[in-house]
């Protein structure tokens, strides 16, 4: 086993055997003695909180060029977690956790990721891990106490903190699998209890990501069968104000772990490996506009 992987597996309170060769020892060392498990939270929020703590795990075998190497959106590691505490902290904020970093001056992601971008510039890489992790942690044991259909806004979207919280492990997940593949280590997938409720989450975002895309599904039904462990099926009304799901019209089977981080904008929804069945335009239509609330 890799002992990054190790490393990953062990902030995720597993137990695997110890790797008998480690490709990067010295730095592994001192990260297996910072790494945190993921935060006491409540059981809906666990999802996000594993999450964090595998992203941290990963975090602490950073050296210096690690932190200034571009990952995604033109960002560096640094700028990349400054990002990710920006989002948090909003979330944060609109539920009445703590909210670290500067003022919140920009309501809105993008703006507050300006802000806390150039608020960690100016610090060190170290200060800013530490940072965002104990945003994290404190959102974590705020939930703790929060019934999950609290209402949050992020970016004027309302809906149930458990969603938003759900969309937080997915996009850090997805950040953690990017960082991941610039330092060109592999990392497992999380736990299957922790898969299931994200894929949950992205097969109900379906009938909003074809309406912002401009396609109005009311009516239409697809079946969702996505399969690996967390996976399973889902009947799904495709019109955002229909009463419930009918007979499907299209069929979908895929990867669940491939589904989500399509839903998270990474993927091709052209070469997206799927078998289609029913109406195969239909199909296409829900694959091409699955991204479409993915952002950086």
């Amino acid at each position: 086993m890799d002992p990054v992987e190790r490393l990953y597996l062990d902030a995720m309170m597993e137990d695997p055997a110890v790797p008998a060769h480690s490709l990067r020892p010295q730095l592994l060392a001192g990260a297996r003695a910072r790494r945190r498990p993921a935060a006491p939270t409540a059981g809906w929020a666990q999802p996000y909180a594993a999450r964090v703590a595998a992203m941290d795990a990963l975090l602490a075998s950073a050296v210096d060029d690690d932190w200034s190497r571009v990952i995604v959106e033109g960002w560096t590691l640094q700028e990349l977690v400054a990002h990710l505490a920006a989002k948090d902290g909003l979330v944060a904020a609109s539920v009445g956790a703590p909210v670290l970093g500067p003022p919140i001056e920009a309501a809105d992601s993008l703006g507050r990721t300006h802000d806390v971008q150039a608020y960690e510039r100016a610090r060190s890489p170290e200060q800013t891990r530490r940072d965002w992790r104990a945003q994290a942690d404190a959102l974590c044991r705020h939930l703790a106490e929060l019934p999950p259909a609290t209402p949050a806004t992020l970016d004027g979207m309302e809906i149930a903190v458990r969603d938003h919280i759900l969309a937080r492990g997915l996009e850090t997940w997805i950040h953690t699998a990017d960082a991941a593949r610039t330092a060109r280590v592999r990392l497992p997938d999380p736990l299957p209890e922790h898969i299931h409720p994200t894929a949950d989450l992205c097969a109900r975002l379906l009938p909003w990501t074809m309406l912002l895309s401009g396609l109005d599904g009311s009516g239409r039904t697809l079946l969702l069968t996505l399969t690996g462990p967390g996976g399973g099926e889902w009947r799904v009304a495709l019109g955002v104000e229909d009463a419930g799901p009918g007979e499907p019209d299209a069929h979908i089977t895929a990867d669940v772990v491939a589904f989500c981080f399509l839903l998270g904008g990474r993927g091709d929804p052209a070469d997206f490996p799927a078998d289609l069945e029913g109406d195969l335009s239909l199909a296409r239509d829900v694959l091409t506009t699955a991204p479409a609330l993915s952002g950086p």
